[in-house]
């Protein structure tokens, strides 16, 4: 955990959520567990170039092979057969999940237009936050020449804890820039 937002994590984040949630061991601390990164694709079945283009974007985005994703059953009013590829997703942990997090928040947020914070309602009752992203092209590691096609991604991210304010002043504390908050500065 050599990185910078892992470090940060260890030596700001545990002391201030041990403080502040009044935990008597560090282990109880709530802590980022995973990254998922998942773009549906309806229209794959009928583009294997751009299955193709996708995946390779991800990987860029992500660092590590993203998986292609198969519908389970078949469903004819779309033309869907169980087998067929319908997305693809990755899913980051340990140095390569707080590399990403830290290029997400640092200079693929700020490239977003008319971005005014993330929405503090978006987490699943259980701890875990999702954000939806619209294109592809926010992230510095794509180039504009190379798309295909601009599609979106939704991003989860899984935290150890089942509860959505813990998870909230965590994530808040990594950095992400919510709705009606100064940014906290890593």
């Amino acid at each position: 955990m050599k990185t910078r937002l892992g470090v940060h994590y260890a030596t700001h984040v545990v002391p201030k959520l041990k403080e502040e949630f009044d935990l008597a061991n560090a282990m109880e601390v709530p802590r980022l567990e995973k990254i998922i990164l998942n773009v549906g694709l309806g229209s794959a079945k009928d583009d294997a170039k751009l299955l193709d283009s996708v995946v390779a974007e991800l990987a860029k985005i992500s660092g590590q092979r993203p998986v292609v994703t198969k519908a389970r059953r078949s469903i004819s009013n779309f033309g869907l057969r169980a087998g067929m590829p319908v997305g693809v997703k990755v899913t980051l942990r340990g140095a390569r999940m707080y590399e990403f997090l830290d290029r997400y928040i640092s200079s693929a947020i700020p490239r977003v237009r008319d971005f005014r914070g993330l929405n503090t309602r978006a987490f699943d009752g259980r701890g875990n936050y999702t954000v939806g992203v619209r294109e592809q092209m926010i992230f510095p590691e794509i180039d504009y020449d190379d798309i295909v096609r601009v599609h979106g991604m939704d991003i989860t991210f899984v935290t150890s804890t089942d509860k959505d304010d813990e998870a909230l002043v965590l994530l808040r504390e990594m950095g992400m820039p919510f709705r009606g908050e100064t940014p906290v500065v890593v």
